[in-house]
Order: C-alpha cells, then structure tokens, then sequence
C-alpha cells in the first residue's frame, strides 16, 4: 500500500501491517496517512522484522529480544506521529559517552531493553506526536498534537507537551472504572451499532443501562 491518497482516508492496520514484531487487535484500528506515507515505513521507527532489516541481503540478526509494538481496537494515529523502537536503546544515558560503539560486545553492553510498546484500544494520538521506546498509553487516552510522551499514561487522560504531562482526566475515577469493566470495544459489532448514541455519549451509567437493557433483549 502506498498510503492515503487524500486526507479524507484513512490507512485500515489490520490489513496492511505485515511486520511479525507490530500486534494489531481488531479491525478498526487507523492511521491518518495522507501526509505521509504508509504506517509501517513512516510512523514505527527502528523496529527489526522490516524488509531492509530481515532481507538476507541487507539485513542483520538481531542480538537481543525485539520489543513488540501492540495497538488496540478503535484507535485512531494522526498523521506526522513518530513510534520510537528498540533501534534507539543503544544510546545509554548512565554511560560516560552516550555513542552506541558498534563493536559488537560495546553494542551488548550499551544495550537497554525498554520492553513493549503498548497502545490501549480507543486511544487518539494527535498529530506529530512522538511516542518513546517501552510507553504503555491506557484505554481511552489522549494525547496533544506535537506532544512527546516518554512515561505511561494512565486510561483515560489526557496529556500533552514536551515532555507530556498530565492536564486532566476524561471522566471521574468511578467512571473511568465502569467503562473499563464494560470493555465495549470488546462487543460485537451489532451490540456496538445498535449502541452507538450510549458510546457517543457523556454518561457512562447510561452506556452501562442501556448494555444490560440490550443483553436481556438477545
């Protein structure tokens, strides 16, 4: 795929992401690529499992674990945002010089797994943000355009900035945790449809009635 032709498109992960280390959950998952160019080569950076760096040709064996990069349901990437992955842990903050020495016991030892990067479902990333090796964004967050988010952000906040931070919560803490049990992204996509004025709504107690009212109608 060459990308979105125009900024009314949309790039559908799930049928176009081929790297084995990138997990997409669901089928609804987007990327805003007009701008750019297809997710896989514009917006995840440094991850093994491309073609140039599996390719015998051109590419190498990796000496470490790769982290994972996995995105939920229902999220929804802006264009111009930059995933950072493990090809950027050879820069180690606590050693005298931050220089990643490609001798290949210098390369171990500057080495510094950040782990996964998850991404919640139903979480919008604003436009040329930048997402740090090893962050977990929570269902249901925010976050700013041109933001850089080097820390977890817990469900349902939102946050902006240079490093992020924190500006407010979506919903109250009981709130929060009743759509976290209700897991709606997790219903079928008739549930979901039939559901759609409670889901594009304020009121989560009215999401949760009206969840119950549809169960015991099926």
């Amino acid at each position: 795929m060459d990308g979105c032709k125009h900024w009314s498109e949309v790039e559908w992960l799930h049928k176009t992401v081929k790297n084995p280390n990138i997990i997409i959950n669901g089928t609804h998952s987007y990327y805003s690529g007009c701008f750019d160019g297809p997710f896989e080569k514009f917006v995840v950076r440094y991850l093994y499992g491309v073609e140039e760096s599996s390719h015998p040709e051109t590419g190498w064996t990796p000496m470490w674990e790769i982290d994972k990069l996995i995105i939920g349901d229902y999220v929804q990437i802006a264009a111009g945002v930059k995933i950072i992955m493990g090809g950027n842990n050879n820069h180690n903050s606590r050693f005298i010089s931050s220089y990643p020495f490609l001798e290949p016991t210098a390369l171990q030892r500057s080495y510094k797994k950040a782990g996964d990067t998850i991404i919640g479902n139903d979480v919008w990333i604003g436009m040329c943000s930048m997402i740090m090796p090893g962050v977990r964004l929570g269902h249901g967050v925010i976050i700013a355009a041109q933001s850089v988010v080097t820390h977890d952000v817990p469900e349902y906040c939102l946050v902006g900035g240079n490093p992020a931070k924190f500006i407010r919560k979506r919903f109250t803490d009981d709130e929060i945790k009743l759509i976290l049990e209700l897991k709606w992204w997790e219903w079928s996509e008739s549930k979901i449809n039939a559901l759609l004025p409670f889901i594009q709504n304020t009121q989560p107690h009215q999401l949760l009635a009206a969840s119950q009212e549809y169960d015991q109608r099926q």
